[in-house]
C-alpha cells in the first residue's frame, strides 16, 4: 500500500518501510509521529478513501543539509555579498499506513471537555462604564 502525504510544503509518495528526508519536524530520535495530511492512498491501481487515514513514521535522525553559497554581485558598483545556508531536515522511516491510533483520539476527546469547563467556571468581569466620567469632565 502507498500513500501521498504533505509535510513541510512538499508532497511525498511513501510506503511502509521507506525512508524519506523532510523539512525539520519537532521531536527527538526514536519518537513516533503521525502525518495526518494524506492526499491519496491506494494499492496498485486501486485507490482508497483517505478519510481518517494517517501515516505513522519514526524519526531516525535530525540533521542539516549541504551548505549552499548565496553570492550577490552588481557589476561596476563594487557590491559583493557572500552568504551560506544549511537547511535543517528530519529523516523519517515510515512504519505503517492506516487509521490513527484510537488512544490519541480518546485523549483528545477527554482533554476538550476539561478545557471547556475551566473556561465556563472563570467569572467574567463587566467593563466599567466611562460615559458618566467623560460628561463630568466636559462640564
Amino acid at each position: 500500500m502507498f500513500a501521498i502525504v504533505r509535510t513541510g510544503g512538499k508532497q511525498y509518495r511513501v510506503a511502509a518501510g521507506d525512508k524519506i528526508t523532510v523539512e525539520k519536524l519537532a521531536g527527538s530520535v526514536g519518537d513516533t509521529i503521525v502525518l495526518g495530511d494524506v492526499l491519496l492512498a491506494g494499492e496498485g491501481a486501486d485507490l482508497k478513501s483517505t478519510d481518517g487515514l494517517a501515516v505513522s513514521a519514526e524519526i531516525v535522525a535530525q540533521g542539516r543539509g549541504e551548505k549552499i553559497i548565496v553570492f550577490k554581485k552588481k557589476r561596476r558598483h563594487n557590491y559583493r555579498r557572500r552568504n551560506g545556508h544549511r537547511q535543517y531536515h528530519t529523516l523519517l522511516k515510515i512504519v505503517s499506513i492506516g487509521a490513527p491510533e484510537k488512544k490519541a483520539k480518546a485523549a483528545k476527546a477527554e482533554a476538550a471537555p476539561a478545557a471547556e469547563t475551566a473556561a465556563e467556571a472563570a467569572p467574567k468581569k463587566a467593563a466599567p462604564k466611562k460615559t458618566a466620567a467623560k460628561k463630568d469632565a466636559e462640564a
